[in-house]
Order: structure tokens, then sequence, then C-alpha cells
């Protein structure tokens, strides 16, 4: 935390991991804390956090002194790779990607080792969160009609196992863009049965229309981010997204699915290093359970740009382990944990290759 954002009734060690008892799940009320930027908590004689103590992420805020040493990763260039064939084709069919357009850390590792993320719907959202580099506008252009064949030509063409479909948010269409994520999918598995699809999708502004159209559509893996905290929406994300709204969204997913008697795998994100407390964490990890979510993801919250939030906190990796621990016990199917884990990121490793093996099965949904 800031200096002044808040006090400490006693100091954090340089770097406090989440502690645990022997053979059970996190206890107790601590944060973590990376030297001399921390998450300053209120302990109390009890242990509990005083939640007036807590602290939230600010545009402009300052920064930690420098970046830890565990977020060195490959540079993602290089000729005659499939990340080089995979930004040509990109280029030559005007499609877009989420890995380029929000700048993520790991694009080389991703299309390198066979993970594509393809951005549908264009490259503007509708929406202005405080996290996301991504172009925003009220009125975007229409949506291409040639994208779904076009999209589903390209990661045939590619060669990749897995293709996580995304968007940035489109309020103005009348459902949101899930006819367009439908017809995408579908086309995919029309030109290659096998591939495994998984959409990152936005909220629908809750509309459980929407949802039930691609939830139906052949994907395998319906995915929708949680961001951070219940706490901390309003900070970070779009006034017109919520925690209860995201959630409700997931747990309709799978409702429609289950009703059809199709398998569907769910699946959300959190980013930490917002200012977030353990507690409140593993409050947010319980309630994505609670909604029938299959796969969580953990990973760092990193600063595209000066005029996006400011990193509260860089969360070492115990700490990911710890609450990659703590999923497993809650009974998620499976948990990706560390600070440079994405929603998205090894995707194909991550979920889809444990997910489908220990199910034994291929591909997931037969339509």
């Amino acid at each position: 935390a800031r200096s002044g954002d808040c006090h400490q009734s006693r100091p954090l060690s340089p770097l406090l991991p989440l502690p645990m008892r022997a053979g059970s799940s996190i206890t107790g009320a601590l944060v973590w804390s990376t030297g001399a930027q921390r998450a300053a908590v209120l302990l109390n004689a009890a242990g509990t956090q005083d939640a007036a103590a807590a602290v939230v992420p600010r545009v402009g805020g300052a920064m930690p002194a420098s970046r830890p040493d565990w977020f060195r990763v490959p540079a993602p260039g290089g000729e005659h790779t499939r990340f080089a064939e995979l930004q040509t084709s990109l280029s030559e069919l005007k499609l877009h990607t989420v890995c380029e357009e929000a700048q993520c850390p790991n694009i080389g590792e991703c299309w390198n080792g066979g993970t594509g993320t393809i951005m549908l719907l264009g490259d503007t959202c509708t929406r202005g969160c405080k996290f996301c580099a991504v172009n925003t506008a009220a009125a975007p252009l229409p949506p291409d009609p040639n994208e779904p064949f076009n999209t589903a030509a390209a990661v045939v063409q590619w060669g990749i196992d897995y293709v996580v479909l995304t968007s940035v948010d489109r309020d103005d269409l009348p459902d949101g863009g899930a006819g367009h994520f439908a017809a995408t999918v579908r086309t995919i598995k029309e030109l290659k049965p096998e591939m495994r699809v998984e959409c990152l999708v936005s909220d629908f502004a809750g509309d459980e229309t929407a949802i039930q159209a691609l939830a139906l559509s052949g994907l395998d893996v319906y995915a929708h981010n949680v961001e951070t905290v219940r706490r901390l929406q309003g900070y970070v994300r779009d006034r017109r997204a919520g925690y209860d709204q995201s959630l409700s969204g997931l747990r309709a997913a799978k409702r429609f699915a289950a009703a059809a008697g199709i398998r569907l795998y769910t699946k959300t994100s959190l980013m930490l290093g917002l200012g977030e407390t353990t507690d409140e964490v593993l409050e947010a990890m319980r309630d994505i359970r609670a909604a029938g979510v299959d796969v969580l993801t953990l990973g760092q919250y990193l600063r595209p740009t000066e005029h996006h939030l400011a990193v509260v906190e860089y969360v070492p990796p115990p700490v990911f382990d710890s609450l990659k621990r703590a999923g497993e016990e809650m009974g998620f199917r499976y948990v990706a944990a560390g600070p440079m884990v994405r929603s998205s990121y090894k995707a194909g490793e991550f979920f889809m290759q444990a997910m489908m093996e220990q199910d034994g099965s291929g591909a997931v949904n037969t339509l």
C-alpha cells in the first residue's frame, strides 16, 4: 500500500505467504507483503482483519519501486516460429487477438505453444474498466459478418490444438454479440470437430437468452472473468459490470448446458495485487465455486499504461501456491495460480489436457 493509505498495528515480514495448518487450508487473516510495498492490514488480538484498514487501487497511484525478478519472460519473436506465422495470418485476415490488444506478457509462450486467443467483434469496447488497455467507445464499428468464417479458417490453418475466443464488451448490440460468438464456434467445429474451443465472454449485461445461445453452441468451455474481489469491483471494473451479475451468468451457462444434456466446463479468473486481502480472495473463491465453476485462474495484475490502475502489490509466488491448494480443497476441478498466469494463459496445458484426460474424453460436446 502507499504511505498514508492506512496504518499497521504491527509490521508485516518482508515476504509473508499465507499461513497454513498441516493438512488443511489457509487460516488466519494475513496478507502478503513484498518489501516496502505492503498491503497494510489492522490485526486485532484474534488475528482477524479490520475492514477499515482495506486498501484500494487508484489511477495515478504510487507503484512498487521495482518489479520482482520472477516476472522475467522470454521475448516472443523470431523468424520461422509459430508466433511469426500466427502474427502474419492475423494481419492478412484482419483478425485481432486479446494477446496483442491487451499487451499480454505471455504472448510468445502461448502462441509458440499452440494456444491462440482471438478477439471477436472488433478492437473497441463499450466499457471502460480501469485495468484494461483495449480501446473504448460508445458506438464501435458494426461487427464484420465474415469474421466467424475468417476466424475458423485461420485457426484450422494454424494447426493449433486449442483456441480461446474472446471479445470486447458490445453493449451496443441487442444480444451483446452472443450470436456472433455462437456462429464462430459452430463454424470452427464444422471445419475441425476435434478443436477445443473456449469462449471468454462478457457478462452480456445479465441477458440469460444471450448466455443460453452461446452455452448451447457447441463450445467446450464457457469462461467469464469475475476479475477481482467483491469490495474492489467498483474501483476496478466498469460500473455496468458487477460481482453478482458475473456469478449469475456463470451459473446460468452451466444450468442451460445441464438441462440440454451437454457437458460444459465453466471458468473464471481473479487478478491479485490490487489491494485485496486474503479473506476477500478466499471469500471470492468460495462464491465462485458455489456458482458451479470448474476452473479458476489466479494471476498478478500488471498495469498496462500510466493511465490505468497502479499495482498495489506484487504478490509473491508462495502465496499463489497456497491459494492453489486452497482452491483444490474447495473442490475446483483445476486451479492455475501464479504471477504470470492469465485467464487464457497456456489454456491447452492448464485446462483441457488435464481436464479432458481425467474425464476420458476428447471433444466434450457433440450437438
